[in-house]
């Protein structure tokens, strides 16, 4: 019994040493740390968004601003952690916002391979938006039984507008939840985010994100037990975004918009359009449009599967796409000042006089003039206003041969590709927007590479031919063709060359290459990397960033060669090829300079081209049409060029929108000062 006493004694003993310990432990050891998470358990840290920041045009009319919404959000990993997974909460949420259980379910499903829109995008453990258009009584009912609704909060927040709908859309670009991936591989991103505003993640917003998203700010809230609000511990407010004040006029957008729309609806059938303006002096960006486009404010409270679709889709034109900066197109006779500039520097007479027959033998092929005419004994001015082919070719083949042929010389000396290159063509222009195009320069380099990629596939149809295709003809000439390269598609053929030396072939441009090249050539010979952000200005109005237009090379061109090119291009209007466009219009108040382009594609119906500037004395704007299966560039975009210049100039009896060239005065309340 006393041995059972003594174990007894001992055994609680040390329990009470165990525990004397464990609340040196948790008292003194590690209190602070367990005062700091009973702190935790009654205080919910809210991130406060930062309000976006505004885009103007260069006059400070807004093109993107924002509205303020009750926004209802979800947050899904608080819901996955409830017995029933959320059901219950999403039910009597369904009956609070009247919208069906599984749609909400779809609106905070992860997006995914096997997952249709509506989905959510953005990353898993950040509030999800579930209705951007609360009422005041939704909000209220949620708020004020929080124990019925655990993980759902009512705020208000400012959502994105567009004034302007469709115009710009694909220029401005639109928002979209950062996803998880883009919080742990860009580096910064995680820091200056706060888990429930949007990301640009096209054009402008995307571009200039990182001022226009401002700094989050943190509020710390007290709750009992049940999660209700009782007041307010910490407070810091967010930082709102700069304003962009942009070089582009609203006004002068919705004219190029109207023109391009009206010159497809006048071909039946073109696919596409885009127009172009530029300030030639200075490569600011006035407008951007492309066809057929679509009302960003789609992407606001989450896209559906079939408008996302659409937006991709080929039959409805791809809107998503702006034809502006990533289509590639044929340039036509747009492209012969680029060769007539080639022809100076190999030493062609400027003041010469040059054959113009109906046909010029390349090779064994005959190369023919449009619709086959002759012109006579042309200069090149004459040529340019006319726009002759056959002087073209003539001199293409020549400098084809004189680079050796078949059998090229090391190096060859490719004087049509190398001026094309110094134009900016080949290479994107750098313009402050995401995802521009290239285009394309076929020299000899680029046709070897050609070859290395499609051999394999151009040998094994020289053996089975084309039986897919129905046209018995059209199949004969495809085998034909695989046949030669698979044999010798590494070589710069003739025909190659002629086709060049008029925009079509190989060569591809996008409308603002053609556009920053004209706007070297009738300016100061600069050649400019466009630019659509003018400045970035604080909420106060302080300016703390003003965006400057790089210049990215200069024409290899003396001022007198490029005052003779723009002499020629400067009658095209009045007496050469765009005349028909143009008759009636008053010259004497703006002369139109420019150049047609009409560019064959295989299958279709031409590309329709006019780049053009204004007044041709001491141009101010550069203006470019392209109508994708538009037909002539005299009859389609050259019309639609024509509608641009009278809607700036008020010459229909409209006020004319010439663009401010001051940056607009923003106020300390964010008004703009006119």
């Amino acid at each position: 019994m006393r041995t059972r006493l003594v174990v007894l004694h001992v055994l609680v003993l040390t329990m009470l040493v165990v525990l004397a310990v464990r609340l040196w432990q948790v008292q003194i050891l590690r209190g602070d740390e367990f005062v700091h998470a009973a702190t935790e358990t009654r205080t919910r840290a809210v991130v406060v968004p930062a309000v976006r920041g505004q885009i103007l045009d260069a006059s400070g009319r807004p093109l993107v601003r924002n509205r303020t919404a009750l926004v209802v959000s979800v947050d899904r990993t608080e819901l996955i952690r409830m017995k029933d997974g959320g059901a219950t909460v999403l039910k009597r949420l369904s009956e609070v916002l009247g919208s069906p259980v599984k749609l909400l379910e779809r609106r905070i499903t992860p997006c995914g391979p096997k997952v249709t829109r509506p989905c959510w995008p953005g990353s898993p453990y950040q509030p999800i938006p579930i209705d951007l258009k609360a009422t005041t009584r939704e909000a209220l009912q949620i708020l004020e039984r929080q124990e019925e609704f655990p993980g759902v909060t009512a705020e208000v927040q400012a959502v994105r507008e567009y004034p302007g709908g469709k115009a710009g859309a694909q220029m401005l670009g639109y928002l979209q939840p950062v996803t998880q991936d883009e919080l742990d591989k860009r580096e910064g991103l995680k820091a200056g985010f706060s888990g429930v505003d949007l990301v640009g993640r096209d054009g402008v917003e995307a571009i200039y994100d990182h001022y226009l998203r401002g700094t989050p700010g943190l509020r710390r809230v007290q709750v009992d037990r049940m999660g209700k609000a009782l007041g307010v511990e910490k407070q810091v407010a967010p930082i709102p975004g700069d304003t962009l004040i942009t070089s582009v006029d609203a006004r002068v957008q919705n004219i190029v918009e109207k023109a391009v729309d009206g010159a497809m609806k006048k071909a039946p059938k073109a696919d596409g359009a885009a127009g172009v303006v530029l300030d030639a002096r200075t490569g600011r960006v006035v407008a951007l449009a492309s066809a057929p486009g679509y009302d960003p404010a789609i992407w606001t409270g989450g896209i559906s599967e079939k408008e996302y679709q659409r937006l991709l889709s080929e039959r409805a034109g791809k809107p998503l796409v702006s034809r502006a900066i990533k289509g590639e197109f044929a340039p036509g006779s747009t492209f012969k000042v680029s060769s007539v500039s080639a022809m100076l520097r190999a030493g062609y007479p400027i003041n010469g006089t040059y054959g113009c027959p109906g046909s010029f033998m390349v090779g064994s092929r005959a190369f023919n003039n449009f619709r086959g005419i002759g012109l006579g004994s042309l200069t090149l001015h004459t040529a340019l206003v006319k726009s002759c082919d056959t002087i073209f070719y003539k001199a293409a083949y020549e400098q084809w041969i004189k680079d050796g042929g078949l059998r090229p010389k090391k190096p060859p000396k490719e004087r049509f590709a190398n001026m094309a290159r110094a134009f900016g063509f080949g290479r994107p222009t750098g313009i402050d927007l995401p995802g521009e195009s290239a285009g394309r320069i076929p020299d000899r380099t680029w046709k070897k590479n050609l070859w290395a990629a499609t051999s394999a596939d151009n040998c094994r149809r020289a053996r089975t031919g084309y039986p897919e295709v129905t046209d018995r003809s059209r199949a004969a000439f495809l085998k034909q063709l695989a046949h030669e390269n698979c044999l010798e598609g590494y070589l710069l053929r003739p025909g190659d060359a002629a086709n060049f030396s008029i925009g079509q072939g190989d060569v591809l441009v996008t409308p603002l290459q053609l556009a920053s090249a004209y706007a070297a050539l009738v300016s100061d010979g600069k050649l400019r990397s466009p630019r659509i952000g003018w400045a970035l200005v604080r909420p106060g109005g302080q300016v703390v960033k003003r965006i400057d237009v790089p210049v990215r090379g200069k024409l290899p061109l003396s001022p007198s060669e490029r005052a003779y090119i723009k002499n020629a291009l400067s009658q095209v209007a009045s007496d050469g090829t765009a005349a028909g466009a143009f008759a009636g219009f008053p010259m004497d108040k703006v002369k139109v300079g420019g150049k047609t382009g009409t560019a064959e594609v295989w299958g279709k119906a031409d590309t329709s081209w006019f780049a053009s500037f204004a007044p041709t004395s001491k141009p101010r704007f550069v203006i470019v049409v392209m109508v994708s299966q538009g037909g002539m560039g005299g009859s389609t975009a050259a019309p639609a060029v024509r509608e641009i210049y009278e809607g700036i100039y008020g010459l229909k009896g409209q006020p004319p929108a010439i663009p401010d060239t001051k940056l607009p005065t923003i106020r300390s309340d964010g008004t703009v000062a006119r």
